[in-house]
């Protein structure tokens, strides 16, 4: 009797054993299998952000080809239908025939291609101007972006002012003229969408970084709104934007203020990256 008590004890501690081990193993196994559709889950979604990222990086690079392209087309529409039938009129004031004229009509054809050369030449440097704004290049970005300002509170369309704060260090030429591209999309934008009564710009740095900030009194969008365009065809002009800062290593954010009265928009960039 004792030994049979004996032997079912240690059929039960080998049962207990044996299921204890099962139970172990399955659970290792399930946490094996847990871990391998984690990690597959998690390389999944590594791979959705890059493909996204992916895409987005291509929607920036084909607007910022599109921006080029659309600015070759207008200088090549601005001297092929202005400057080329300038100085072909020119060149008929100055044909062969004229040795053959009086002096009188000669100094008179000679006055005339004078004014038209005078005018292309006029042309051509406003061409110039507009790649590359005088002001900015003589004087840098808080002249140029106070001349535009002024400018536009002189309309009388809208109340602008500006005010720099912190700009005695410029930054480079070329980020210079990367920085007055992006105000002057976002005051394009402000002035055609928005429907604001006043523009306010100011610029300041904090340690390393440089601010510039807009605000206006009418319709505006958030930093939500903006990712969601930057995602989709529409909105290429924001694209753009985001294209040239991305240039500077430059960041862009667009929020409602606290007191829902105004919009504002903050660029970001590094100063060291760009001095």
């Amino acid at each position: 009797m004792l030994l049979l008590q004996v032997n079912t004890s240690g059929a039960n501690v080998s049962l207990v054993l044996f299921f204890g081990t099962i139970g172990m193993l399955a659970l290792t196994i399930g946490l094996i299998v847990f871990i391998i559709f984690h990690q597959r889950k998690v390389i999944r979604y590594q791979m959705t952000l890059q493909k996204m990222e992916q895409e987005q990086q291509k929607m920036l690079l084909n607007a910022s080809i599109r921006l080029q392209e659309e600015e070759r087309q207008r200088i090549a529409a601005d001297l092929h239908d202005d400057a080329g039938p300038l100085l072909a009129t020119a060149r008929l004031y100055l044909n062969e025939n004229l040795v053959n004229l009086d002096k009188t009509t000669q100094l008179q054809s000679i006055y005339n291609a004078k004014q038209i050369i005078d005018d292309t030449i006029q042309l051509i440097r406003n061409i110039s101007h507009s790649l590359m704004p005088p002001t900015l290049k003589n004087f840098g970005l808080e002249s140029a972006v106070n001349d535009q300002f002024q400018k536009i509170s002189s309309s009388g369309i809208i109340n602008a002012s500006c005010r720099f704060h912190d700009y005695k260090e410029r930054l480079q030429t070329d980020n210079e003229l990367i920085v007055f591209r992006v105000i002057q999309e976002l005051i394009n934008n402000i002035l055609k969408h928005s429907n604001a009564s006043f523009i306010h710009l100011t610029q300041n740095t904090n340690g390393n970084k440089f601010y510039i900030r807009m605000h206006h009194d009418g319709k505006g969008i958030t930093q939500a709104d903006f990712e969601r365009m930057n995602k989709s065809a529409a909105g290429l002009g924001l694209k753009n934007i985001q294209s040239r800062l991305k240039v500077l290593h430059g960041r862009i954010f667009f929020e409602k203020d606290a007191s829902q009265t105004y919009y504002k928009v903050t660029i970001e960039l590094n100063r060291e990256d760009n001095q």
